[in-house]
């Protein structure tokens, strides 16, 4: 299971990367295509939204891909406090 979560880990890095490729490559294309001062924006907008959450992607990932999540508390008192 350790190994599975490992390449979980690699598996949302990619995807987090390549989603906001694609992402910036429509943003360019769409305002290429009608460069407007609300199509900048709006396209502005979801590009800068979305930055925080490719990077959780990459940080879920590498802390999945490192082994942060080989052992999981199965009750609360494994919780150190």
């Amino acid at each position: 299971m350790n190994s599975f979560k490992r390449f979980m880990g690699l598996v949302w890095m990619v995807v987090g990367v390549v989603v906001y490729i694609i992402l910036l490559k429509t943003a360019i294309a769409q305002v290429s295509v009608k460069p407007m001062a609300d199509t900048i924006i709006q396209w502005s907008i979801f590009v800068i939204i979305f930055l925080p959450i490719t990077i959780g992607f990459l940080i879920f990932g590498w802390l999945a891909f490192n082994g942060a999540y080989d052992k999981l508390p199965i009750s609360s008192e494994e919780i150190e406090g």
